[in-house]
């Protein structure tokens, strides 16, 4: 199966992109040059657990970049902060809300939040959040949306969502929009 002609008709070899006879893979644009943009977004959170919709300050980044064929992260620079993709339904939203605190409620015991045990990680005036730690667990840090055309690609109901788990703060959100 190793033959010149299977070879020849190989797109992809050793983990890189070639182009075979002046012809390449569909969907691979040739010549444009490779992008990357990256920002960081600071937000204000009111509330815990608040969802906060961030679809078109997104969408006003991904112009922004240039980009027009790739993908776009989302990151969360904090542990208690998170990034979602969901539907901005209000009883849903609510539904999301009642979910995280069943599934780790603020009043139960953490040990991160015993401030005569705990040694590590403390700060002056540091507030009782092993609850929030806890459901940043179950929705995690990250998000990355494929960009065609130069718009992230987000189904008809699909929205990016910030979540704040623990108060309200100023946060930080590191985009970054790489491809063509």
């Amino acid at each position: 199966m190793d033959s010149d002609k299977t070879r020849m008709m190989s797109a992809v070899e050793a983990g890189r992109i070639s182009v075979l006879n002046g012809t390449a893979p569909a969907g691979l644009a040739i010549g444009a040059e490779y992008k990357v943009f990256s920002k960081i977004v600071e937000v204000e959170s009111t509330d815990a657990p608040e969802l906060i919709d961030f679809t078109e300050e997104l969408k006003q980044i991904v112009a922004q970049s240039g980009v027009k064929n790739g993908q776009v992260s989302i990151y969360s620079t904090h542990t208690t902060f998170s990034v979602i993709i969901n539907e901005n339904e209000p009883l849903l939203i609510k539904d999301v809300q009642h979910f995280l605190e069943r599934s780790a409620p603020k009043d139960a015991y953490y040990g991160h939040n015993d401030f005569e045990l705990r040694t590590v990680s403390m700060r002056p005036n540091e507030c009782p959040n092993g609850h929030a730690h806890c459901q940043h667990l179950i929705l995690g840090t990250s998000e990355i949306v494929p960009v065609i055309d130069g718009n992230p690609l987000l189904g008809e109901f699909q929205r990016v969502f910030l979540v704040e788990l623990d108060e309200p703060k100023p946060r930080q959100i590191a985009i970054q929009v790489m491809g063509l």
